[in-house]
């Protein structure tokens, strides 16, 4: 039976670094703001989210993503609705992708929002990746078109890795992704030695 990990860290964590290297043992990975990306682009999530922020928030079928994240970055209260659009639609997606997946032993959802959104309770294992604040906004300011205030307010908006690690079954620390990698092995050993004896 296929043993769903979930893969959760704050923005610039390294999570999806992790995400990655996971696939490159052969594990499948759902990386779930991506796949959110596309699920925004079906007709019904569209119209949902234009209801919900204005026609303007789209030009043509393209999404202004700037625009909405000032909005639901900004207001806990906008978040949550864009959240209640896109997350059951995810999930949908989720459950295809994962039917696709049946044969493998283990297959991994990344998602910074694990617990916010209460996905946790989906999985049989989760994982917390962590790394200090400051190297964070560092390695998002290297990666995004953004400013420190922005990817503050996105820190702020997400629970802390204090609060990841504390209902996670593993944590990685990721500040030295050799050291990091060197975690995922051991997780996996211990997960595969597990799921021999089940």
């Amino acid at each position: 039976m296929t043993k769903i990990i979930g893969l959760t860290g704050g923005i610039g964590s390294g999570k999806t670094t992790i995400a990655h290297y996971l696939a490159q043992k052969g594990i499948p990975v759902y990386i779930s703001d991506v796949e959110a990306k596309k699920v925004m682009k079906h007709p019904a999530v569209i119209d949902a989210i234009k209801k919900a922020f204005g026609a303007t928030i789209y030009d043509g079928d393209e999404l202004n993503r700037v625009k909405l994240a000032e909005i639901v970055f900004n207001t806990p209260e906008r978040l949550a609705n864009l959240n209640s659009i896109v997350h059951p639609a995810v999930k949908l997606d989720f459950k295809d992708w994962l039917a696709r997946n049946k044969e493998h032993e283990l297959v991994v959802y990344e998602s910074a929002i694990l617990f916010e959104s209460g996905s946790y309770k989906d999985f049989d294992i989760t994982i917390a990746v962590t790394a200090p604040v400051e190297i964070r906004v560092e390695r998002v300011l290297t990666r995004d078109k953004t400013t420190k205030d922005q990817i503050i307010k996105r820190i702020n908006a997400q629970w802390s890795d204090e609060q990841r690690v504390s209902k996670s079954d593993f944590s990685i620390e990721n500040i030295d992704l050799e050291k990091a990698k060197s975690q995922v092995d051991d997780i996996l050993k211990i997960l595969r030695i597990k799921q021999n004896e089940s």
